[in-house]
This record gives structure tokens, sequence and C-alpha cells, in this order.
């Protein structure tokens, strides 16, 4: 691209060649994937700007780094449930000092682990805040990032990561693209009206699936709309099909936003 060549990239998980092939090579690959490009139905994927692809990697190393500090803290509760049965909530962990851990008088074994898992909090902890700073003060924030902010559940962090992921909007036809892009589509087969199996239901951007099942989570919390919708699909389906389907909801929202430039409302998201 930078020397000026058009660049296709071509959407391996869309291309299927006939199975009753009976040889098959890089020669004859090629000459394949020619000859759909040619019949202009070749399935591409979307090549992201190079000059943001640095700081989207960043985002996804913090989303990581988070994970595993939710690991640890998960890891101290339990071990504090299992030998006194102290129930402690995650920013109590994050409070703990190792005079308090002293003072619990664990058996040693176990106090060195607790320690351990401490360190390593505090170290997390300290490159998060080190992340965080640097994503603020580089990443160039579009329109988008101020309209998704007005949409419950969706604040800095993760209006950043949907606007890093998600690139330019317009590579989406249309809202349903994206909800798929997503993962908020259900994956199934159907055939005269009955299930025959399941697609790839992996087919999608995982880190944009985690953002919109946090301001799902959020957003229960602040928004008594949501909320609703939320016991409405519950009464009927499992907690976590109900959360899915309130990330859905936040995803397409989040779709109209970013295509109108238009802040989120939400008497149209939940009537």
């Amino acid at each position: 691209m930078a020397a000026g060549f058009t660049v296709h990239l071509a959407n391996t998980a869309a291309i299927k060649q006939y199975e009753g092939l009976k040889y098959a090579g890089d020669e004859r690959d090629a000459v394949f994937l020619a000859h759909i490009f040619r019949l202009g139905l070749l399935p591409e994927g979307y090549i992201y700007p190079p000059e943001e692809r640095g700081l989207r990697d960043l985002a996804r190393k913090r989303m990581q780094l988070v994970q595993q500090r939710t690991l640890h803290i998960l890891s101290i509760e339990t071990q504090l449930a299992r030998q006194l049965n102290l129930r402690i909530d995650g920013e109590e962990v994050q409070r703990l000092s190792d005079a308090a851990v002293r003072a619990l008088a664990l058996p040693p074994h176990v106090e060195r682990a607790l320690m351990a898992n401490l360190a390593v909090l505090r170290t997390l902890r300290a490159e998060i805040a080190s992340l965080n700073t640097v994503l603020h003060q580089q990443v160039k924030l579009r329109p988008e990032f101020e309209i998704l902010k007005t949409a419950p559940g969706i604040g800095d962090v993760l209006a950043a990561t949907i606007m890093l992921e998600t690139g330019t909007i317009a590579r989406f036809p249309g809202v349903g693209n994206f909800s798929s892009y997503c993962r908020c589509v259900e994956s199934k087969r159907i055939s005269n009206g009955k299930k025959k199996g399941e697609g790839n239901a992996r087919n999608g951007n995982k880190y944009l699936a985690w953002a919109f099942i946090e301001a799902a989570a959020i957003a229960l919390r602040c928004c008594p709309q949501a909320r609703r919708f939320y016991d409405r699909k519950k009464a009927r389906r499992l907690p976590v099909v109900a959360m899915k389907a309130l990330a859905h909801k936040l995803a397409r929202a989040a779709y109209y936003m970013m295509r109108d430039g238009k802040p989120f409302e939400v008497q149209r998201c939940f009537g």
C-alpha cells in the first residue's frame, strides 16, 4: 500500500472451495482467488489504517491486563473465603496492605500465596494506570468518541475501545452486520423452521463483544430502562442470555449513533 499498490485482503473464513478437488496447492489457490476476484465475488476483510494499529493494540493490551487483575482479585477473595470464611469485595481487596494480611494470621504458605497475588495486583494496577495515561494523550478522538459516551454504561475507556476496534462505521452495510461483528447475533442454521446446527459463533471481534458486555453490566446499575429490559428477558431466558440481549441493544444503538452522528436516545433504544 505504501508503494501505491491496491491491496485486497481476502476474508478466508468466507471463502470455501469445492471439497471434491483432487489436487490443491498454492498455485491453484492463487488461480482460484484471482478467478473469484475477477468475477467480483471475492469476500474481503477490512484493512485497518496503519497509523492507528499501534494504539488499538495498546488498548487491547490494557484489556488483557484488566482481565488479569480481575483474576488475581477473585483468587484473593476465594482464598480468604476458604480459609477464614471472610467475604470482602474487589474494592476492599485492592486496599489490602501487607500488614493487614499478616494480621489475619493465615497459615504461612497461604499467607505467602496471598502476598504473591497482592504483589502482582499492585504491578498490574500501576501498569493499567500508565496505559490509561498514554491512551488518553495519544488517541486521536473522533466525533464518535463523545457520541458513544452519551449511551448508558459507556465511559471514556469503553468509548475509546469501541471507536478503535470499529474503525470507520461506513464499512458495515447495515446494523445487522455490525451486531454480528460484535458477536451479538445468535449463530444457528435453520431449515424448514427447525434448528439444524450452529455456525461459527466466534466469527467477529472479541474485543467489541467484551466492550458491549461490560457496557451492559454497567447500564444495569445506572439506567432504569436498561434494567427493565434485562428483567423482562431474564424472566423468560437465562441471565447470561438476557445480558447478551442487552449488549445487542447497545451495539445496535452504537451503530446508529456513529452512523448518524447523533447522541443516545433512551426511548428509541428501549421504547
